[in-house]
């Protein structure tokens, strides 16, 4: 039997037809104070995330591990690990990364999330 979150993942990718991402696509980083991996996050990506055409296409949420948290988000599971990456579409998620890939790769793991939503 599906559960809550496939059915309204599915919902939320329907709607946006074949082939598309749905609208309303934001990224969820859940970080914690301390997080020497946010810390490098926030020095590498922070700065030029918005410019990018993934920042574009996903805007970056920042949530602290301990919340609070917005209203409404269907998640699979609460995040453990921080820095967390989860890329929703209404408040459902739909992939997830757990940990920082680095500079050199996070670009590219988000268009692979972003690909996912896709279809």
């Amino acid at each position: 039997m599906p559960t809550r979150r496939a059915i309204l993942a599915g919902m939320a990718l329907m709607a946006a037809g074949p082939g598309r991402a749905a609208p309303g696509l934001q990224l969820l980083m859940v970080r914690r104070r301390g997080c020497v991996y946010c810390a490098q996050w926030d020095r590498e990506i922070g700065p030029v995330y918005a410019r990018h055409p993934e920042g574009r296409a996903a805007p970056l949420l920042v949530v602290d591990l301990d919340g609070p948290w917005p209203d409404g988000l269907v998640l699979a599971r609460r995040p453990r690990l921080t820095p967390s990456f989860i890329l929703l579409q209404g408040g459902v998620e739909l992939v997830r990364v757990e940990g920082y890939p680095g500079r050199q790769q996070f670009f590219g793991v988000l268009r692979d999330m972003l690909a996912v939503a896709a279809g």
